[in-house]
């Protein structure tokens, strides 16, 4: 590894990583992703990623590939729960929060309504990084 990218993984901020984690589980096919701006309104996160598979087999492969491709950027979970069922999956890096949902069960939390208030990141690639719009 060289020492740029190694630099370039201490230094992923919040934001970053958010960004990277919604990416990862595009990568697996996850869909309705959603990044939440929560900084303001949460003491315990600052960005939520929201998405959903279509079923449970895909929710555990989503959340597989996320924390493999994460630890690859020098992000660990600090924890994680849900995996084994499938139904939602949740994974905590600190600072990013990530909700794999099997998609009848995201529809039953509605964590959108819950975070309203949270500022909604346009993530996609082909995105300016800076945009954002409110939810």
């Amino acid at each position: 590894m060289s020492l740029n990218k190694a630099k370039a993984k201490k230094t992923m901020d919040a934001r970053e990583k958010a960004l990277r984690c919604a990416r990862a589980v595009a990568d697996r096919k996850a869909v309705d992703i959603v990044v939440l701006d929560v900084a303001g309104l949460s003491s315990f996160s600052d960005y939520f990623v929201i998405c959903s598979g279509k079923s449970s087999r895909q929710v555990q492969g989503i959340a597989d590939y996320l924390e493999a491709e994460m630890r690859k950027e020098g992000a660990r979970t600090i924890g994680s729960e849900g995996r084994r069922e499938g139904h939602w999956a949740l994974m905590d890096f600190g600072d990013v929060i990530v909700h794999i949902f099997y998609e009848p069960v995201r529809a039953f939390y509605d964590l959108e309504s819950l975070w309203s208030e949270a500022e909604k990141m346009v993530w996609e690639s082909d995105a300016p990084e800076s945009t954002t719009s409110s939810a």
